[in-house]
């Protein structure tokens, strides 16, 4: 299968980080294309950068979707994902769901470890658009500047071995979720030093559209999800207007 992630930051450092993750979750076969957005933030902390990463992730799938089996929005928070779900007849996958999904699987309750304290009010929203929110033990998050954001595992491993525990000890938590591309495979490198499941992001992605791909569902002719209606369009790249047309 081919499977298509797009990256809705403009860092190309976090693109390398989590196309490195892809590649070790993905079965044998599993072609990966990793695209990075051409315009946007480095990484998206704010429900107006999430805009902004949202129509940069529907220009990616517009000019790079022809030719995938599935589609992943490697973004936590999964900016623009219900729309590009709408308009492509592949799976579409966000690695928030995907996560809370497999999060699910493993324990009761799941607590986020985040970058920054600024992003968990949007971490938060996602949970809740998920119907989540019940099994939502807490969201714990780093407190301080960030440097390269490249580096924020190796900057900050001991404080987020902390946060892990401090959500199991003080939170409930059955399950950890590192949230955000810059904690992409770190789930991998602690996991011998937290007592309890932890769910990598975009792994969990790549897993999940490997496995729609293999149920071949089908895709949506009617209900919330079938393509939007054609209707007159202008200013748009002409990728987006011939997805739009239906082309």
């Amino acid at each position: 299968m081919r499977l298509l992630i797009v990256n809705p930051n403009i860092s190309e450092s976090l693109s390398q980080l989590m196309e490195d993750t892809a590649r070790r979750a993905a079965a044998p076969g599993t072609e990966i294309t990793m695209l990075t957005a051409p315009f946007g933030v480095e990484y998206i902390e704010t429900r107006f950068e999430a805009i902004i990463g949202a129509y940069a992730a529907a220009t990616m799938v517009a000019e790079h979707a022809a030719g995938h089996d599935a589609v992943v929005i490697a973004a936590f928070g999964d900016p623009g994902l219900a729309g590009i779900r709408e308009i492509l007849d592949v799976p579409v996958i966000g690695v928030t769901e995907a996560a809370l999904a497999s999060a699910c699987l493993l324990g009761s309750r799941f607590s986020i470890v985040a970058i920054s304290r600024r992003i968990t009010a949007w971490y938060r929203e996602s949970v809740e658009q998920n119907g989540l929110i019940g099994r939502l033990a807490s969201i714990r998050s780093l407190d301080r500047p960030l440097g390269d954001v490249a580096s924020v595992q190796t900057d900050n491993a001991a404080r987020l071995k902390e946060l892990c525990m401090d959500a199991i000890e003080h939170d409930g938590a059955d399950v950890i979720i590192p949230a955000g591309a810059p904690l992409s495979g770190l789930a991998r490198t602690i996991a011998a030093d937290v007592p309890v499941p932890l769910v990598d992001s975009v792994s969990s992605a790549v897993r999940h559209a490997e496995s729609l791909v293999a149920m071949k569902t089908g895709a949506a002719r009617a209900g919330s999800f079938a393509r939007p209606p054609t209707k007159p369009v202008k200013g748009l790249p002409e990728p987006l207007m011939r997805l739009m047309r239906g082309a």
